[in-house]
């Protein structure tokens, strides 16, 4: 339960930090070979805020516990589902405890330069979220014990 709510930390603070990043409008093609190790352990947005009350729509999967969260929040509100997770490569089955709804979902995860990030996310299937989200070097998660270095680069 413990890490649920680290989940549910994270990315709130993701309102706040993403908001923070500059934004380029400059749109560049999507590279072709995806990756699916980029899916897990990063921060993935729709878009960079352009106001605090702008709402943009989170997505994160950690590979510590097979847990994730769909969240749309602005910097002010937010609301966010998390989930349990198999993955075999591109292909996620999620489970959403608080109702038990399943379905399969694939993320296609690029390298790309557009709108300014480094990494592209394709979700297809999906119920929760957006179908694009993007992020950036450096919007790694990395382990549940380096919550502390997370919460010192939004803040």
């Amino acid at each position: 339960m413990k890490k649920l709510l680290v989940v549910a930390v994270i990315a709130s603070a993701a309102g706040y930090g993403v908001y923070r990043w500059q934004r380029s409008d400059a749109p560049a093609p999507i590279a072709a070979k995806s990756d699916a190790k980029l899916v897990k352990d990063r921060l993935w947005v729709d878009h960079i805020p352009r106001s605090d009350r702008d709402t943009i729509q989170v997505f994160a999967a950690l590979s510590e516990d097979p847990v994730g969260v769909f969240q749309s929040a602005s910097m002010w509100k937010g609301q966010y589902e998390l989930f349990r997770y198999e993955s075999n490569g591109e292909e996620f089955r999620i489970v959403y405890p608080q109702d038990g709804k399943r379905e399969s979902v694939k993320l296609v995860a690029t390298e790309c330069n557009q709108n300014g990030m480094d990494y592209c996310l394709e979700v297809k299937g999906s119920s929760r979220g957006t179908k694009r989200y993007y992020s950036m070097e450096g919007w790694e998660i990395g382990s549940l014990a380096n919550l502390q270095q997370l919460r010192a680069l939004v803040h």
